[in-house]
């Protein structure tokens, strides 16, 4: 096995060669789905280097984040919007080598990382140049490319949406993946009150190190009753962030207070179900969700920019960094993948191409979370 040679080559293809020296390669190596399926079914196959539109900057990938969409995707149950490519991955971090005749920002030798539509698990992107960001100096290399599709969706979601305030009592359910640490994360250090779930007793104390005041094991028969008990000491949660649908969003309805606001960004136990509405009327409730992946690159833009404005001080000043569970490298996209299907994993997961082992990235085993 070589440097890379976890998942093979597929047969049909060759290696990229680059050209001369200085200029950048025709071919790049990629990592798709050969068919829906388990994490076996990720090959690394040779694509074309991808040349930036008058608005997009082409990044030589150093690092890319893996995701529960990459999963989704993996396993044909969620395909990329029309006109994007079939390549995994929706974040990187990386290096400019090239910028279209209408970006204006970014230049050749800036580190940036991105929120990609698709093709992250690559040595090359395309992207527009309002989904970048600058690397800031408090992050390494591999939590800056763990940063964007986690970040981007929790501030869209409970800040530009939800309008979370501090002081206020939030509920995330499942703290431990990469949406749900960055939404912990960041809520504490907005000030607000966060009680999260997880499955591990193991995971309380990293959880609780990320600043929830409360941590309630849902392995637990009574992990409703718990959350129920929290609540009638205080009215209730002013936001609940879920990602499991299905039986829990009733159940979400009565822990929220009035002018409760329960934000959805998934549904992994089911978006059909019947239910009453009428705490919505009474309690004068509010639901909203979203998905980030479809949305317009203008829109993408301006929660960039909010970003940027409003959460890169806490980043700049140490208070806010995404959790990096492990890091692969690109060719072991499989063992990424059978890592985020563990429920053990904490964080975010990332993958590092050989471009990133040349500045030094490593792979790191999977962290231990316990008491």
């Amino acid at each position: 096995m070589g440097r890379f040679g976890a998942i093979t080559m597929d047969a049909s293809h060759h290696s990229p060669a680059a050209q001369d020296s200085g200029s950048l390669p025709n071919r790049m190596t990629v990592i798709r789905a050969r068919a829906a399926g388990g994490p076996e079914v990720l090959v690394s196959n040779v694509a074309p280097v991808p040349k930036p539109g008058p608005r997009e900057l082409l990044i030589e990938i150093w690092a890319a984040g893996v995701n529960r969409p990459d999963v989704l995707q993996r396993e044909g149950r969620y395909p990329p919007p029309a006109g994007a490519t079939d390549i995994l991955g929706l974040e990187v971090m990386g290096c400019v080598v090239d910028a279209g005749s209408r970006t204006h920002r970014f230049g050749h030798g800036d580190r940036v990382m991105a929120l990609v539509v698709g093709g992250g698990y690559a040595e090359y992107v395309a992207v527009p140049e309002g989904q970048c960001l600058p690397v800031p100096a408090t992050l390494t290399a591999t939590e800056a490319a763990g940063l964007p599709e986690s970040l981007f969706t929790v501030w869209f979601n409970l800040c530009m949406r939800a309008h979370l305030k501090s002081r206020e009592w939030i509920l995330i359910h499942g703290g431990g993946g990469a949406i749900g640490t960055m939404a912990v994360a960041l809520s504490a250090v907005l000030g607000c009150h966060v009680v999260t779930t997880t499955g591990s007793a193991r995971k309380a104390l990293s959880l609780r190190s990320l600043g929830a005041a409360q941590v309630i094991p849902y392995t637990q028969n009574d992990f409703w009753v718990a959350l129920h008990c929290l609540c009638a000491t205080h009215g209730g949660f002013d936001v609940i962030l879920d990602m499991i649908g299905g039986p829990y969003f009733e159940k979400n309805l009565g822990l929220l207070a009035p002018d409760g606001r329960l934000v959805q960004v998934a549904f992994r136990q089911g978006s059909s179900l019947q239910v009453d509405l009428a705490p919505f009327l009474y309690k004068r409730l509010t639901f909203m969700g979203s998905t980030l992946r479809a949305q317009k690159p203008a829109a993408k833009a301006r929660i960039a920019r909010s970003i940027e404005r409003r959460v890169f001080p806490y980043i700049e000043a140490g208070k806010l960094c995404p959790v990096v569970d492990s890091v692969f490298q690109l060719q072991e996209a499989d063992r990424a993948h059978a890592r985020i299907d563990d429920p053990e994993h904490f964080g975010k997961i990332i993958l590092v191409t050989e471009k990133g082992a040349d500045q030094g990235l490593r792979p790191v085993p999977p962290a231990v979370h316990g008491w």
